[in-house]
This record gives C-alpha cells, sequence and structure tokens, in this order.
C-alpha cells in the first residue's frame, strides 16, 4: 500500500513538473519530461488540459508514443485528438496496436479519414483492421484481441516449451494456450503453471482441460465481463458459431468494461455522455447540457402546474405554501435511493422476473415503514411548531402516500424503461422526480383542500 501511494505521489510529482515547463515555455524541457513518462501519465496529462495546451503537448510527444498513448485517452479527448492528425500520421500511430484497441480508434473516425488512414496501412495492417470492424463493437468480437498462441493435441509438451522459447516473448496477461484441431476448432486449453510441471514427453492431449467452453463472438461485454467476474479469468477464448477459435479476451479489457459502464450510470443521471470531456469548448459543453435541463424545465412545470390547481387554498393558508417542498423532496430522496439500487441489480443482472413481485413488496414494506416512523415525526413537529393537529395530520397523510408511491416508482419505473429499451440510468432518475414531485404536492395540497375548505 505504501508503494502504491509512493508511485502515486511521484507521477502527480512528474505531471506538475511538465506543466510547470508548458507554463513557462520550456518547450525543450517538456519534451525532455514527456518523453520519460509512461502512456497512461501523457494520456492522464492531455486530459487535464485545456485544448489548447492539449495541442502542444500532442506536438511534443514522440511520434512514437501516439499509438500507445490514443490507446489510454477516453473517446471524447480521443477524437480530438485524432482531429489534429494527417492519414497517414494515425495510419502509422496505429501499426501494433491490439485488435480491440485498433477498432475502438478507427470507428470513432468520419468516413473519408477513415478511408484515407486505410489506404495509408499495409496491407497486413488492413486486413487485421476490417476484421476487427467486423463484429459489432459492444461485443465479445469487438474488444477481443488476435493474438492467441495455439497447439495442436498431438504435438509433445517438449516441442511446446522449445517453440515458446524461440519465440521469446509472449502475448500480455498469457496464463493459458489454447488448443485447436485442423480445423481451427477450440477443443481445450491449458495453463502455463501446467505446462512448466508436467513430464515433457507427454502430449498436450493428455494435460490439457477438455470441453471448455469459448465465448461466443456475438455475446454482449457485459455479459462477458459478469462471466470473468464469476470464473475469475484472466483470459478466455472466443469462438464463432463453429466453435473456431477467433481471439481472445484478457482481464485489462475487462476492467475497461466494468469501469466505462460504472462511470455511464454515474454520469448518465447527471444527463451527462460517459466520455464527457471535462475541458471541451464551452459552447460544445452547453449544447449537451441543455438538452436535459429542457427536460428538466419541463417536468419542473408540470409540478408546478400541479401546485396552480391549489392556488385558493394555498393564498388562504400561507403555511401551506411553506410546507409545500417538504413532501416532495422527501419522497425524491426515498425514490433515488431504490432507484439506484434497482440500476446497480439490474446492471449485475441479479433482478430476473422471477424475483421482481417480491422486489417490489419489499420496497412497498419500506416505503410504508419509513412513511410511518417520518409522518408521525413530521406531524409532531408541525402540530407543535404550529398548534394545528389538523395540518400535522395532513402532511403526515402525505408524506405516508408520496413514500409508498417514491418506493414503488423506484421499482417499477427502471423495470418498465429497460422493458423499452431506454437506458434506465439515463431516464430513470428525471422520471422518479416528477413523480414523485407531482405524488407528493397533490396528496398534501388536495389532502388539505379537502379537509380544510
Amino acid at each position: 500500500m505504501q508503494a502504491d501511494v509512493a508511485e502515486k505521489e511521484i507521477a502527480e510529482q512528474r505531471l506538475q513538473e511538465v506543466n510547470d515547463a508548458l507554463a513557462r515555455g520550456m518547450f525543450v524541457q517538456a519534451r525532455r519530461q514527456l518523453h520519460n513518462l509512461p502512456a497512461w501519465d501523457v494520456a492522464l496529462l492531455l486530459e487535464s488540459s485545456p485544448p489548447k495546451a492539449r495541442a502542444i503537448i500532442w506536438q511534443l510527444v514522440d511520434a512514437d508514443e501516439h499509438g500507445d498513448i490514443l490507446e489510454e485517452l477516453n473517446e471524447e479527448v480521443q477524437k480530438s485528438i485524432i482531429r489534429q492528425m494527417a492519414p497517414e500520421k494515425l495510419a502509422a500511430a496505429t501499426e501494433g496496436m491490439d485488435t480491440d484497441d485498433l477498432a475502438y480508434v478507427l470507428r470513432g473516425l468520419p468516413d473519408p479519414v477513415y478511408q484515407e488512414v486505410l489506404k495509408s496501412m499495409d496491407e497486413q495492417d488492413r486486413q487485421r483492421a476490417e476484421m476487427a470492424l467486423s463484429y459489432e463493437e459492444e461485443s465479445a468480437g469487438g474488444i477481443m484481441n488476435t493474438d492467441t498462441i495455439t497447439l495442436r493435441p498431438d504435438v509433445s509438451i517438449d516441442v511446446v516449451l522449445r517453440y515458446l522459447r524461440l519465440k521469446g516473448e509472449l502475448p500480455e496477461a498469457t496464463d493459458k494456450l489454447y488448443v485447436v484441431n485442423r480445423e481451427d476448432k477450440f477443443i481445450g486449453e491449458i495453463a502455463l503453471s501446467r505446462l512448466l510441471t508436467v513430464d515433457p514427453a507427454g502430449l498436450v492431449k493428455d494435460v490439457m482441460t477438455p470441453d471448455v467452453q469459448g465465448i461466443p463472438v456475438d455475446m454482449d461485454e457485459t455479459e462477458v465481463a459478469k462471466l470473468f467476474e464469476r470464473q475469475d479469468w484472466v483470459s478466455a477464448p472466443v469462438v464463432d458459431a463453429d466453435n473456431r477459435l477467433l481471439g481472445r479476451i484478457t482481464i485489462d479489457d475487462v476492467v475497461d468494461i466494468i469501469r466505462e459502464d460504472a462511470q455511464h450510470s454515474m454520469l448518465s443521471m447527471a444527463g451527462l455522455e460517459d466520455d464527457e470531456d471535462t475541458f471541451a469548448p464551452v459552447l460544445k459543453s452547453t449544447r449537451r447540457r441543455t438538452v436535459w435541463l429542457a427536460v428538466n424545465l419541463v417536468t419542473a412545470l408540470l409540478a408546478a402546474f400541479v401546485s396552480s390547481l391549489f392556488e385558493d387554498i394555498l393564498a388562504q393558508m400561507a403555511i401551506l405554501a411553506i410546507l409545500n417542498t417538504i413532501v416532495p423532496s422527501m419522497g425524491g430522496i426515498a425514490g433515488s435511493q431504490t432507484l439506484t439500487l434497482v440500476i446497480r441489480a439490474m446492471a449485475l443482472g441479479h433482478i430476473t422476473s422471477s424475483n421482481t413481485r417480491w422486489l417490489i413488496g419489499k420496497e412497498l414494506a419500506i416505503g410504508a415503514l419509513n412513511g410511518v416512523i417520518w409522518a408521525v415525526l413530521i406531524a409532531a413537529v408541525v402540530a407543535l411548531w404550529k398548534q394545528d393537529l389538523m395540518i400535522g395530520f395532513i402532511i403526515a397523510f402525505a408524506m405516508m402516500a408520496n413514500l409508498l408511491a417514491a418506493g414503488l416508482a423506484g421499482v417499477t419505473v427502471p423495470l418498465i424503461l429497460k422493458r423499452f429499451d431506454i437506458d434506465p440510468a439515463l431516464a430513470g432518475g428525471v422520471i422518479l422526480t416528477t413523480v414523485t414531485d407531482v405524488v407528493g404536492i397533490f396528496a398534501f395540497l388536495g389532502t388539505a383542500t379537502l379537509m380544510l375548505s
């Protein structure tokens, strides 16, 4: 732990030194310092810089490092950098990239630029790019690498070990080798640790693990991440419909998927995109955020309209206007708690048709219990404050009703949105807030109208 903290402090110090050199216009020194930084630190520096500084940093970075740095950038910043690059330089930067990273870069290019980049590639890289782009972006094929080492079942272990020594270097995150038949169909795997400890005179087929299920090439990447989590894999084979080995997925790509899913859930609740650039131009950021501000305005106007239905009672009793925000606010908080837990459970695959009814019952029970607790408390406070038991009863009833509605909406809203293929993280919060505001205002002012008119 202490070593990790020390390493982080050193990295932060290096980044600060580069920033200081750039601020003083010492570009030669900055270039030298950038040369000594690993690719992920340079990517962090680019993501942490305004557009003008970002352009200067990219010009100072060695061209040989461009590919490694592009792999580490988030999509939004990556696109802004790529727009500055000539097609032939971009083609050179993508040379040697892992297949999945190559596809990630090329998918974000406008078609004319994409065609120019392909023309600038050599034949081998062009074929690799076209194969990578033939799979869906968020599928197992879209995140797999083709750098697999395959074995035949009738080869001896000694021959395999001699081959590996001649090869000299293994692909990153290689923990097992895959066994295929003469038609390249996947038939088993053998762990490196086992390969090193068995009798060299034995055959691969005698020590391999047979009947291993490969990951279908069209499986959604989120399902792939769940498999890795459950099975504690470091790598896993990817196969086509005929069980032919196509490539492998490694844990580093799965970690990226998990991180992106977490960012997506967090940012979507605020109406932001996954790869929102903190230092994007003002007009661009304003345009993106305006959409959700407009949606929020519509929902706020709906709540105001419900309040306007009770203008007469509000005009008669100013205390109702003062207390009118309490019930919707409590419902919104309670509903958001339920909504967040349900979206998380959906992402983890915990919610199915068999347990949905039980979950709804549970959240209604929680809403009822919280409703009793906070209804009694707020009723007592209001009754003592205004010396009016009737108003205390009214707000208690409204609190009870809204907390029940919040619990029900917190479960059902994301489930309904999911059924219509709408992202619950993106739209769930807005709908939930509308429900709790409308129900809270209507329950409070409607009850007050009935009881006090």
